[in-house]
């Protein structure tokens, strides 16, 4: 595909490009964590969004997204959203770097790539980070990686309407061959941790639902979540949000809040506690205990935070019926899209076949596997 992108840039702008290569995500455990300025811990994957990149002598970016087939042309004196829902996301980084003061020239871009849209491996960080790095380079502004991420995560926020977390980008820019990023989303301080991935592959099985309950349950969470943490200030000042908080705190308190509410506290402590966990068994190598831990991120899902469903659970219940998985969780907001599994390289075909066979059984719906590795963050393509 790389070739395509390259060859029809010649093609539509006659002149040779810079070429950028920029990578979905996968979130191996830590998972509503984030917006309580918790821990997660993602990877990026090889699923990416490519793009062949060069100025043009003009005042006009000139775009052309190769998957879709579609082309379009944006005045740079006055840039805002745009009625094509792909272009928001390129024409968000332009408008953030503009206003930081950088002047964006004239530039064409021809971009495509392979990460599914809507199963959850962020192809809007990808685009929006590939965009961001590839403007850096081909105008020399030298912006440094972490504002790049800021930036493509306000494009997101005020072009394509989405008031994500900071992980995304965050992985898609930062993301290193082979390991795992330890993100703390309060400071944004980040550490690699080396995955034993030698006999193992991320598999990721996506359910193809999603439920409509998904945005106001989020709402309705981020809710839940303050209201524990107004409940826990009250006694312990320093607790602004629930990463402060401690189970035992929880627990002292545990007659002064909505049952709902207390389920919902116990397992975002308990999701730092193990993201923590599980990078201390990374350090060890040890795999087997990592992948258990994915499981319980699956149980308390499921049953404190109550974002799972009948499909995300039924395949994570199948996945424990096989010893050649290490581990499998829900991944992302929930209510549908992927559960996540780590399998062993030479039960893959089987265990891609069982899971397809048992779900088309169960739902009468077509399972999609995609099959992952881990590697760098944003770069030039080679």
């Amino acid at each position: 595909m790389l070739k395509e992108i390259e060859a029809k840039f010649r093609e539509l702008y006659n002149q040779e490009p810079v070429v950028v290569r920029s990578p979905g995500r996968v979130n191996l455990i830590g998972e509503h964590t984030d917006y309580n300025e918790g821990f997660v811990l993602p990877a990026a994957i090889n699923k990416e969004m490519f793009f062949a990149m060069a100025p043009n002598g003009t005042n006009t970016f000139r775009a052309y997204s190769f998957n879709l087939e579609e082309r379009a042309d944006f005045d740079l004196s006055q840039v805002k959203p745009s009625d094509m829902g792909w272009a928001n996301y390129l024409l968000g980084v332009v408008a953030q770097l503009q206003r930081a003061g950088h002047n964006v020239k004239g530039f064409d871009v021809v971009f495509g790539g392979n990460v599914p849209i809507g199963a959850g491996l962020s192809s809007s960080a990808a685009l929006e980070c590939g965009m961001a790095f590839g403007l850096n380079e081909i105008f020399g502004f030298g912006i440094e990686k972490l504002t790049l991420v800021k930036m493509a995560q306000k494009a997101e926020h005020e072009y394509a309407g989405v008031m994500c977390g900071i992980m995304d980008q965050f992985a898609s820019m930062f993301g290193k061959r082979d390991h795992a990023i330890k993100l703390d989303c309060r400071s944004l301080e980040y550490a690699y941790y080396h995955l034993a991935m030698e006999d193992y592959r991320i598999v990721l099985c996506d359910t193809q639902v999603k439920h409509s309950l998904a945005s106001s349950e989020y709402n309705t969470r981020r809710k839940e979540c303050e209201a524990g943490v107004a409940i826990l200030h009250r006694y312990y000042p320093e607790v602004l949000s629930l990463r402060g908080a401690t189970l035992d705190m929880l627990a002292q308190h545990q007659q002064e809040f909505d049952p709902v509410v207390y389920r919902r506290c116990t397992y975002v402590v308990s999701e730092n506690n193990r993201v923590e966990a599980a990078c201390a068994d990374l350090a060890r190598g040890d795999m087997k205990s990592f992948g258990k831990r994915m499981y319980a991120s699956h149980e308390g899902l499921q049953h404190d935070y109550e974002v799972s469903c009948p499909e995300l659970d039924f395949l994570v219940e199948q996945a424990k019926r096989s010893d050649k998985v290490l581990g499998a969780r829900m991944m992302g907001g929930g209510f549908g899209g992927c559960t996540i599994n780590l399998v062993q390289i030479d039960a893959l075909d089987t265990f891609v076949q069982q899971m397809e066979q048992a779900y088309q059984q169960r739902f009468g719906i077509t399972l999609k596997t995609y099959i992952a590795e881990i590697v760098d963050g944003s770069s030039f393509a080679e």
